[in-house]
């Protein structure tokens, strides 16, 4: 997959900011004790391994993925990026537990960084999904805001998303009320968040299922509409780190793709990714006419099934902000931000919002959005009853 991420790397680095700012990042991370929830994912570990690099003294992850903070630490072992014998420590605990609580009550934490997130439109299906999709957000948000009130950190970060901005979907609703949340507290201790593009091949993808089917010999399939910004996982820990410790608190970074020419079709990827690995793509017209293929007699040739996209919450196109919101991209070389407001919001008035409807059990999906909109004035919501569940 590196020519694939050589391709998105030519779009923007994030080398230049790294450089100017190497003695700030150095003063701010060395030393210092640093708590890092949902770490085992791309996002949460590609800035794990770039934390590290300015060597703090002590880095505790916590992920609810045992399996993947085993494969972070055989990872990070691996590399020379514990040579110095910080102190690591891995918890595979859900942040919502009682035991989240005494981890975190455990020790001072400088550094506070949250990736623990439901990040994908797919898990947008009914109230039950929802359901869970906004106590992690949302809900673990509010917690752990809470702690961090009783025991402020002096950097406190949580990454969001593009989606974020003009919201149609659920997920990205969540995180935009999820960032007025953490903005509700910007005066009280430094915070900081980050909307960034898809990044290639991560857990979960699309793009990383192509990798699944290919190895499976299953045929590709994806929207024929839909263009993304991508980073590399790489680059997606450098966006963190400088979100974290540059800016003032109450900033949302993003970085500074162009919008016309920067984003890429999902089916030029996946053209690209079949004649990468050997093969002609064959253009099929239906899923079962893709799962029907004869890989035997066309050893050459792999089948791929583009579709119109017709599932809730897809926009074809994604933007990092509003022309409502008042940004900057002229201080850094590879980073914007936007500039926000003072943030007035109650913590348990959401809670209590959204319990009277998870309660409720003649309650509807609808009904989630309706609270969402309360808080998220422009939640757009696109429901068409399907989901993406229902492709392959």
């Amino acid at each position: 997959m590196k020519q694939f991420e050589k391709s998105f790397y030519k779009k923007i680095s994030f080398d230049k900011d790294i450089a100017q700012n190497k003695n700030i990042l150095s003063n701010k991370i060395c030393n210092q004790n640093i708590l890092v929830i949902g770490g085992a994912g791309t996002i949460g570990s590609s800035y794990i391994k770039q934390v590290l690099k300015y060597k703090p003294a002590k880095i505790t992850v916590v992920d609810i993925n045992e399996n993947g903070l085993t494969e972070l630490t055989r990872d990070l072992r691996s590399s020379n990026l514990l040579d110095y014998k910080p102190e690591y420590i891995t918890y595979p605990v859900n942040l919502l537990s009682d035991t989240f609580d005494k981890i975190f009550n455990s020790d001072s934490w400088q550094v506070v960084a949250n990736f623990s997130a439901h990040k994908h439109v797919r898990s947008e299906k009914d109230k039950i999904s929802v359901e869970a999709l906004i106590k992690n957000n949302v809900y673990g948000a509010i917690k752990l805001l809470n702690l961090c009130e009783l025991n402020p950190p002096k950097y406190f970060f949580s990454v969001s998303t593009d989606k974020a901005a003009n919201p149609v979907n659920i997920m990205g609703a969540s995180k935009s009320l999820m960032e007025k949340l953490i903005l509700s507290k910007k005066n009280n201790f430094r915070v900081t968040t980050a909307r960034f593009a898809n990044v290639a091949f991560s857990n979960g993808s699309l793009l990383d299922g192509f990798i699944y089917r290919l190895n499976k010999k299953q045929p590709l399939s994806c929207p024929s509409d839909i263009k993304r910004f991508f980073v590399t996982p790489e680059q997606s820990g450098q966006i963190c780190l400088l979100a974290t410790f540059l800016g003032e608190s109450g900033n949302i970074f993003f970085p500074k793709l162009d919008f016309h020419k920067d984003q890429i079709y999902f089916k030029e990827i996946a053209v690209d990714f079949l004649r990468e690995n050997g093969f002609e793509p064959e253009l099929v017209k239906s899923e079962k006419e893709a799962k029907e293929f004869d890989f035997d007699n066309n050893p050459d040739k792999y089948p791929i099934y583009f579709f119109n996209t017709d599932t809730s919450g897809e926009k074809t196109y994604e933007e990092f902000f509003t022309e409502k919101e008042d940004y900057e991209i002229n201080k850094y070389d590879s980073l914007g931000f936007i500039n926000t407001l003072d943030v007035k919001i109650s913590f348990e008035d959401v809670e209590t919002n959204f319990e009277s409807v998870f309660s409720d059990a003649n309650s509807q999906k609808s009904d989630i959005v309706g609270v969402i909109k309360k808080y998220v004035s422009d939640f757009e919501h696109i429901e068409t009853g399907k989901n993406l569940d229902q492709k392959m």
